[in-house]
């Protein structure tokens, strides 16, 4: 997974480095790194985060009560 994809999971998921370190119960720290390219994400955890980027794709979120997404959702 390059740090771009990876960024591109937290962004479609709406999960911070930090929310992802938290799920994975590991330091922040190594989160960032995987982020800015220093180090590659374990094949287990890519594949868990593409798992569940795809699951979001395929089923968002419900529209707000007056039909329409937030701005960052309407791009």
């Amino acid at each position: 997974m390059t740090p771009t994809r990876l960024r591109e999971c937290l962004t479609l998921l709406r999960w911070t480095q930090r929310g992802l370190a938290e799920a994975l119960v590991m330091d922040e720290a190594r989160v960032r790194k995987w982020a800015r390219g220093m180090g590659s994400v374990p094949e287990e955890i890519a594949a868990w985060l593409e798992r569940r980027a795809a699951a979001m794709a395929a089923d968002p979120p419900p529209l707000a009560p007056d039909g329409r997404r937030r701005q960052s959702e309407a791009a």
